[in-house]
């Protein structure tokens, strides 16, 4: 059985005992978390495609950890001009753990 949520803008495929790394959220460590847009949601053969979410469906999840990510070096330069940058970024990010898709 799994399921296809969305979570800041993104959509991820989640099972159940899963932990998925997603956008920053604003919970406190094991405190539960449940995400109510609910794209898709198969359990065997059994599949329900909603329009755009699944009226019904609700998965829940615990908050495992924050942190942030690999640091990504962004570099800008034009030849010839003495025109150089370089800018890092570290994107924040939450992992839930899966514990149930009701």
């Amino acid at each position: 059985m799994y399921a296809i949520i969305k979570s800041g803008g993104k959509q991820y495929r989640v099972k159940v005992g899963q932990v998925v790394r997603l956008e920053k959220l604003d919970v406190e460590l094991g405190q539960s978390v449940s995400f109510d847009e609910v794209m898709l949601v198969a359990n065997g053969d059994k599949v329900t495609v909603g329009s755009p979410t699944v009226a019904s469906a609700k998965v829940n999840g615990e908050v495992v950890s924050h942190g942030r990510g690999k640091k990504v070096t962004i570099i800008k330069m034009k030849r010839r001009k003495k025109y150089r940058r370089k800018q890092g970024h570290r994107q924040s990010f939450t992992e839930v753990k899966i514990s149930e898709i009701a």
